[in-house]
């Protein structure tokens, strides 16, 4: 991490000649608007974080308990530019009292511990690096978002799925049985979080079959929470972006209402991710809704 700091922040000279921009402003032709607006093959030249969310109350629920953050931005340095984003989904518990109030305050706890780590960087060009790994202040976020939730609503929980990125590089804090997935433009997804459900723990213990898990009596239920338990246990871990493909992140009323072939085809077969958002959440809609439905997607693109 320290010579991750070292290239955006160190000074470079500065070159000899500035070039200025002459170009002229002038209203584009109506050939030209038809131009860009049918050209859904955008090309960047500075590598950037370009994001979605969607949201639905479902069908069959008339609160919602789920909370979304999603926060793109570029942390400028005297040599360059990187990407910065933080994207966060929590689903509150069903059949505790104040899921949503779980949901939020871990939101706004995991994000704000984050961003005042990085509030330096992002906002003041400054040199100094950092103390910690990534990975560190992940798991310390995370861990004040359980004694934050404890606190504020207590008997409540909810599940945790952040995505710290800068970069190429992702770090991931994981609780409950939200999920992260990678989508690749060849028809590929691959979960890289894994559920801390019952029906996912009888599964690797070779109780169960995938085909049984699917209709199992108690699959929503969660042997670790966000705000549950004297010991937290988050999964902490670091990956590559992809390049090209895209990080999707939701709550259980997608991923277990919609099948992972609808997931690959929303996102891959739309125009933009905006409109990937949408037709997730309405394919789960469409679908029954029996839950509240929260969706992220990211690309690293440039």
């Amino acid at each position: 991490m320290d010579k991750l700091f070292s290239w955006l922040f160190k000074n470079r000279s500065k070159p000899a000649t500035t070039t200025v921009d002459i170009a002229n402003t002038a209203p584009l032709t109506e050939e030209q608007l038809k131009a860009i607006v049918s050209n859904q093959n955008v090309q960047f030249d500075m590598q950037q974080l370009i994001a979605a969310a969607g949201q639905s109350v479902g069908k069959q629920r008339e609160l919602n308990e789920d909370s979304v953050l999603a926060l793109t931005a570029t942390m400028g340095g005297n040599s360059g530019n990187m990407p910065f984003g933080l994207y966060i989904v929590a689903d509150g518990m069903g059949g505790h009292q104040f899921g949503e109030v779980a949901s939020n305050a871990a939101i706004r706890t995991v994000a704000g511990y984050i961003l005042k780590k990085f509030h330096s960087h992002l906002f003041q060009v400054k040199t100094d690096t950092m103390d910690e790994s990534f990975q560190e202040i992940m798991s310390a976020a995370v861990n004040e978002a359980q004694r934050v939730i404890q606190r504020e609503a207590p008997g409540s929980g909810t599940t945790l799925t952040a995505a710290l990125v800068l970069g190429q590089q992702i770090t991931i804090g994981h609780v409950g049985d939200s999920r992260a997935y990678f989508i690749y433009p060849d028809g590929r997804i691959e979960a890289i979080t894994r559920d801390h459900s019952l029906v996912q723990r009888l599964q690797e213990l070779g109780h169960i079959t995938p085909e049984e898990a699917e209709n199992y009596p108690h699959r929503n239920v969660l042997y670790k929470a966000l705000g549950q338990g004297d010991i937290l246990d988050p999964e902490i871990f670091t990956l590559a972006f992809p390049q090209p493909g895209t990080l999707l992140i939701c709550s259980d009323g997608l991923w277990g209402v919609v099948a992972e072939q609808d997931l690959i085809r929303a996102v891959n077969e739309s125009p933009n991710l905006q409109r990937a958002c949408q037709n997730l959440v309405t394919a789960a809609n469409t679908a029954g809704g029996p839950d509240n439905i929260s969706v992220l997607l990211v690309q690293l693109i440039g």
